[in-house]
């Protein structure tokens, strides 16, 4: 959701969202365990490199501008956001 809505706001296309199924097997990121073992809100996002996980991810010179891209919007972006969906009770 939020990184949904930081990349509408920064007019960029939709972002691809990617979930692993819970009953196959797969590499993991560091964004699932600081958030388990910590309490903070974690979100996983980046682009694939040559064998990051797989043989066959890789990536191509726009999925690297729209990497900076993203980022570049998520700090712009991230406060409002967060904000306008947080419960504020």
């Amino acid at each position: 959701l939020i990184v949904r809505e930081i990349a509408r706001k920064a007019g960029m296309r939709p972002v691809q969202e990617f979930v692993v199924r819970n009953d196959c097997g797969c590499g993991s990121t560091i964004g699932p365990i600081i958030s388990s073992n910590t309490g903070m809100r974690a979100i996983d996002m980046g682009c694939p490199q040559l064998s990051m996980h797989s043989i066959r991810e890789t990536m191509g010179t726009s999925d690297f501008t729209n990497g900076v891209n993203m980022f570049t919007a998520f700090f712009r972006y991230f406060r409002e956001v967060d904000d306008s969906i947080i419960d504020k009770n």
